[in-house]
């Protein structure tokens, strides 16, 4: 009997290599999807990009301001510069808070977020005066880091007048020379920060004649000679207690906390 010939041979060959129907319906289908999502993701991508960048529904239209005690929200939104009409996603808000921080002193930090829609809220946090500095007819007002940060024609009230009177020769001037101004200002501003809250209330001015020679007049008319802005935890108890034990002193000093003295009655 004759064997298969050379033809049918490659059919059968043909057919063994052909995958099943049912398999190759499945790749069909993969395909199609696979497509379909990739058209589906590009169509999405372009919405999102023109619904971002394009459309009228995601413009700046408003802009809010919170944490304003002596700003005004129209000063800030006036130094913000928000670019109101360009789209919301477009903004720069690292560039609106460098801008605020130049244009008001005022301003220890702000938050620049957007408040989709529309809207982008500037949330400020302004220095609040720890100390005020007579400057001619005016007032330069310093913050808890010694920053002096603005200049206003009334001094707050409940706030210190600071006093640089550093001698030209001996001693205090060696000070300034070797501490400079600003690091006066800011241990001032140490001692400030350090002193009782029941003596904070009735002190009128903390005076600086060196770095270690810092001394608050009360309104009273009592005198704490506090020393540096160094063991200022220390300083406020021993005062605290001092002034208990002395109560008609008029002198107190506490720059040594651990030899506290008082005098006068």
């Amino acid at each position: 009997m004759a064997g298969p010939t050379t033809a049918e041979r490659g059919e059968r060959q043909q057919e063994s290599s052909d995958p099943p129907l049912p398999r190759r319906r499945l790749r069909l289908s993969r395909l199609r999807t696979i497509i379909i999502l990739a058209i589906l993701l590009v169509l999405l991508g372009a919405g999102s990009v023109w619904l971002l960048y394009g459309s009228q529904w995601t413009r700046v239209e408003k802009v809010s301001v919170s944490g304003t005690r002596v700003l005004t929200p129209a000063q800030v939104r006036a130094a913000a510069d928000v670019p109101v009409g360009a789209p919301l996603i477009s903004v720069d808000t690292e560039a609106i808070e460098a801008r605020l921080r130049r244009k008001l002193p005022r301003i220890d930090a702000v938050d620049v977020v957007r408040a989709w829609p529309h809207g982008i809220g500037l949330k400020v946090v302004e220095r609040s005066p720890v100390l005020i500095v007579q400057k001619g007819g005016k007032f330069v007002e310093v913050d808890d880091d010694g920053v002096r940060f603005a200049t206003v024609s009334e001094p707050p009230k409940g706030v210190p007048a600071l006093e640089l009177t550093p001698a030209r020769s001996g001693s205090s001037a060696a000070s300034l020379r070797r501490f400079g101004e600003d690091r006066l200002v800011r241990e001032a501003v140490r001692v400030a920060d350090a002193v009782p809250a029941a003596v904070a209330r009735h002190t009128l001015v903390v005076k600086v004649r060196s770095y270690d020679a810092i001394s608050l007049e009360l309104s009273d008319g009592r005198t704490v000679a506090w020393g540096s802005g160094e063991k200022g935890a220390s300083k406020a108890r021993t005062l605290t207690a001092l002034m208990k034990a002395s109560p008609d002193a008029r002198y107190f000093d506490v720059s040594v906390p651990t030899a506290p003295a008082s005098a006068g009655s």
